[in-house]
């Protein structure tokens, strides 16, 4: 049953998605097999990009979730994809309640027994879960349901994912396809770990407890007696919308400094906690009265390990001092660049993000229009992105969009240069800088120590006329190996010209044309060789000339 299942969606995605691959290769191949690629402007991508939104969110589920992946990844997707799924919204109607019901049920009993007051209305609904409204030993609740018989759909839409993905590899290049293979890798088991949500538990609980200090912060607490793997109850925490900007404006709320906390506490769970909540779009973002900021949905969390950490924390004090070398080496030691691309090009590209996101403010520019140009060249040299770094940098894009929705003028890399240096990271940098160099100037010590007397030993070979030199020559293009040739064909030539000559002479017609046609033949293979040798030249001539 499962299997008939996964070939019926297998038919409708492919029914869904033939148009784009059709077009996809024709603008690889003109006319499939043969022919040069078409140029398709931005225009015909975007109507593009949003039917593949719209056939996204008319299959379902799995697939809106996969397009929530895909809008991390701009090594598989153009960037007018990636920007038009970055506006894919989860928002899908609930369930009915006797449905839901029996999956809470199942997980916490009654719902009698296990609430003072059940609300059956649902006040949020999503792909994999909805969210109603409960009261549990006088407290106010929310309880997180998984959407019924959801575990069937997922697995038959994976299963036909995973059918799809070769006949997906036939249309794209060899970059591309190891891009895609990865993708799918993590999607089932990203996919899993959201609708598991005793794990979404385990999360909020330890990014809760590196706030439970902090006043300008609220996270709600899980009550896990009435929680479980299909279920997640948690303290009801109301609040404004974050984007709601007229609804702030009439609490009197500083919206800076609302963004500025918002960018803070992103800081302090990427750089220095290691575990952040990765889904931060106005509808998981609330403020509170006092401009306290609620945290909605932790299905969607991440991990960041220490040396991602320090590769992040070396971009954001390159981007702060200028330095394009040092963000560039930075890009690639974190894999989001790859080494072999163009530096100068890509310098450019920096120079010119720096200079568009300044403006006139010298002082003025974002980190997200400088990810966005890198991630435009990005597809131009593809490579293969860690999750967690792709979640990385989403978070860092969509962070920076709801902070300057409430403050246009808000400068998101002041704020992260103030926060790296209150907590030390640039006295650290320097402390290493110091060791490195100390270290270094160390090295040199010993080696200046060694050299006297092994120059003296090598002056004491010389004079006693005992001193050889040993030399490797190298030859990656083959010209000594071409001469070698030649010269052998040359000599060659030359034998059998002469053995010809010599054997007419002496009336030996049949041997004389034997040797003769031998030394034809080889007389041609000398011949080509330096006809293909000065080919080469023009060649690389006219490409000079291109070039310049």
């Amino acid at each position: 049953m499962a299997s008939l299942r996964a070939y019926r969606r297998f038919v409708v995605v492919c029914w869904r998605f033939l148009p784009l691959v059709w077009s996809y290769a024709r603008d690889r191949r003109r006319f499939l097999l043969i022919g040069g690629r078409r140029s398709v402007s931005t225009e015909r991508q975007r109507r593009r990009a949003e039917r593949l939104v719209e056939n996204l969110l008319t299959l379902g589920p799995t697939f809106i979730k996969l397009g929530q992946i895909l809008s991390t990844r701009p090594d598989v997707l153009p960037p007018v994809y990636v920007e038009e799924l970055t506006q894919l919204q989860d928002r899908v109607p609930p369930a009915d309640w006797a449905d839901a019901r029996r999956v809470l049920e199942a997980e916490v009993g009654p719902v009698g027994e296990a609430f003072d007051d059940f609300d059956t209305d649902a006040i949020s609904g999503a792909s994999l879960g909805q969210v109603y409204t409960a009261t549990y030993e006088g407290e106010r609740v929310a309880v997180k349901v998984r959407r019924p018989d959801i575990e069937a759909l997922v697995e038959a839409d994976l299963r036909a994912i995973q059918w799809l993905l070769p006949v997906l590899l036939l249309f794209v290049d060899d970059a591309r396809a190891f891009s895609l293979r990865n993708v799918a890798d993590e999607f089932s088991t990203t996919l899993r770990q959201e609708m598991d949500y005793s794990r979404e538990a385990t999360m909020l609980a330890e990014i809760r407890a590196n706030f439970v200090d902090d006043p300008a912060v609220v996270i709600p607490e899980v009550y896990e007696e009435r929680s479980g793997e299909r279920v997640l109850t948690m303290r009801y925490v109301p609040g404004t919308k974050i984007s709601d900007t007229a609804e702030l404006e009439r609490h009197d709320i500083d919206r800076h400094a609302v963004a500025e906390t918002l960018e803070r506490t992103y800081l302090q769970m990427i750089v220095t906690d290691g575990v952040f909540h990765a889904d931060p779009h106005p509808g998981n973002l609330a403020v509170q009265d006092d401009g306290t900021i609620v945290f909605y949905d932790f299905g969607m969390s991440g991990r960041v390990d220490a040396e991602v950490q320090d590769h992040i924390v070396d971009f954001y004090v390159a981007v702060a001092n200028q330095n394009i070398e040092a963000i560039l080496d930075t890009l690639i030691e974190m894999g989001t660049l790859s080494p072999d691309a163009d530096r100068a090009t890509m310098a450019e590209v920096m120079e010119l993000a720096i200079a568009d996101a300044r403006g006139e403010d010298v002082e003025q520019y974002r980190v997200q229009q400088i990810v966005s140009k890198v991630e435009d060249t990005m597809y131009e040299f593809p490579l293969r992105l860690p999750p967690n770094l792709a979640l990385v940098l989403r978070v860092a894009t969509v962070v920076e969009g709801v902070c300057l929705t409430l403050d246009p003028d808000f400068d998101f890399v002041s704020v992260a240069t103030d926060y790296l240096g209150e907590q030390g990271y640039y006295e650290r940098g320097a402390r290493e800088l110091l060791a490195e160099t100390g270290d270094q100037l160390a090295a040199s010590a010993r080696s200046t120590m060694r050299l006297a007397p092994t120059l003296e030993r090598a002056l004491d070979r010389i004079d006693r006329d005992d001193f050889y030199v040993e030399a490797a020559v190298e030859d990656s293009t083959g010209a000594l190996d071409a001469l070698a040739k030649r010269l052998v064909t040359g000599l060659l030539f030359g034998a059998g010209a002469v053995s010809t000559g010599l054997l007419y002479a002496d009336a030996a017609e049949a041997a004389a044309l034997a040797v003769g046609a031998g030394t034809l033949v080889v007389g041609l293979l000398c011949w080509r060789s330096f006809r293909r040798r000065r080919s080469r030249a023009a060649a690389g001539l006219a490409a000079g000339r291109g070039e310049r």
